[in-house]
């Protein structure tokens, strides 16, 4: 049997096409064709389904509910139904195979449909977690979307048989934001003298002996991880994402500068380990001329194209820093995910390319969800290392379901084991082992 799904619908849309490509082939691996000619899709022997408002005789009929054959942006009425331990949208008529529209559901989540939507921001200007459908109806901590693909396989195969699919697997990414490359060092005699003086000044009697000691050589300095991170690289061969800050000194911009040889030589060095994306800035979400800046000099420093970033502070505003980055040739952004919340802000544990909701148009901008940060853990939730695997672990076995990849943030600081990160080497330790694709290291 012929293992191409095909699909009929009325009329082929931006929007059909990149939700149908989203699931079956992204996330299925399927092969699919989409037809919106009744006498070819009749006549076709093989897997297939309709997507319209009334079936065309009896086949598998998915009932659509609208939102992909619309264009711009539209306040929303979801109605929610409970179906299969977790909430659903865009409900259907009995005559659907389903009870909702998972493709416009799906289409909905991963367009980031709601940010785009009126809403209050929160301190730093972000899109709040609490705001989102997916944590107001409880599934934030689930891959919904590949889940509800995943239903469709089922639906198709319990039809038609297994079909015939490209081997997606599992996989987990590391990746390590420097927002600090070191705590003392390499930051010039005014920058040193300052933290000296502050420090004195509020007493900090303790961090003033460390400052004194890393300043003139007689201990490491604590953000000085970097052996450490390339020990677990190399032990496990984790494939590690590193993003540098290289933004102008700023209140929120506090790295060491960019034009300092030390800075420059860990660059290159990290890159020789690992991937090396740009941090851009605080100050540089509503700039593209600073972005342009940032980008240009991490560019020079490796002597070749930046492709990944990932936003300072998970700064993002849609549609305007996706933008920006395409302006700058970005290819790749791992900022999707919340700062205040772990789990899926997208709904989906599998990349994406960005829908541009005001063009109309999927991009070549290909979006990486994360699950989890540490500081999210530690400084948001306030959760101790004893009780941070509690809440990571879960998030990987979904992830490891759905055959989706999983990707964390940590920073080079978390690794210090000083007062503030004291224990959590042991929480990265145990994610890496319970995140890592192959069986042995998963007792």
């Amino acid at each position: 049997m012929n293992s191409m799904v095909l699909i009929f619908t009325p009329r082929i849309t931006s929007r059909n096409k990149f939700t149908f490509k989203l699931i079956l082939s992204d996330i299925l691996g399927l092969d699919y064709e989409i037809t919106n000619n009744h006498e070819v899709f009749t006549k076709y022997i093989g897997p297939k389904f309709s997507y319209c408002r009334q079936a065309i005789g009896d086949e598998i009929f998915f009932q659509s509910t609208g939102l992909l054959f619309e264009t711009g942006i539209v306040v929303q009425e979801l109605q929610t139904l409970e179906w299969h331990g977790s909430k659903v949208f865009y409900l259907t008529h009995k005559t659907s195979i389903l009870p909702f529209d998972p493709f416009a559901a799906s289409f909905f989540l991963v367009s980031r449909y709601e940010e785009y939507l009126p809403h209050i921001k929160d301190k730093h200007g972000r899109f709040a977690a609490q705001q989102s459908l997916a944590f107001q109806q409880g599934f934030l901590d689930t891959p919904i979307v590949n889940l509800w693909a995943l239903e469709i396989l089922t639906i198709l195969e319990k039809s038609f048989g297994p079909l015939i699919r490209k081997g997606l697997q599992y996989s987990f990414v590391s990746t390590i934001d420097i927002d600090n490359a070191w705590a003392y060092q390499h930051k010039g005699f005014i920058r040193a003298g300052a933290g000296l003086f502050a420090d004195a000044s509020n007493l900090k009697f303790k961090h003033l002996w460390e400052r004194f000691l890393v300043l003139f050589r007689f201990k490491q300095d604590p953000y000085d991880t970097y052996e450490y991170q390339i020990e677990l690289i190399e032990k496990y061969k984790l494939k590690t994402i590193f993003f540098f800050l290289l933004g102008d000194f700023a209140t929120f911009d506090r790295n060491v500068p960019y034009q300092n040889k030390h800075m420059q030589s860990l660059i290159k060095y990290i890159a020789d380990i690992g991937e090396v994306g740009i941090h851009p800035s605080y100050a540089s979400s509503g700039s593209s001329k600073k972005l342009q800046q940032e980008v240009h000099r991490l560019s020079n420093i490796l002597h070749q194209e930046v492709q990944s970033s990932r936003q300072h502070f998970l700064k993002l505003n849609l549609p305007q820093t996706y933008h920006r980055l395409i302006e700058c040739d970005i290819t790749d952004d791992y900022t999707m995910g919340y700062a205040e919340l772990p789990g899926f802000r997208a709904s989906i544990a599998s990349s994406f390319f960005f829908y541009d909701l005001d063009l109309e148009i999927e991009t070549s901008l290909k979006i990486h969800p994360f699950a989890v940060m540490d500081g999210t853990l530690k400084d948001y939730m306030k959760v101790d290392p004893e009780k941070a695997s509690e809440i990571i672990n879960p998030l990987i076995d979904k992830v490891k379901a759905v055959h989706g990849t999983f990707i964390s943030i940590w920073h080079n600081e978390s690794f210090a084991e000083n007062d503030r990160w004291k224990g959590w080497r042991k929480v990265y330790e145990d994610l890496v082992e319970k995140a890592l694709p192959n069986p042995e290291h998963n007792q």
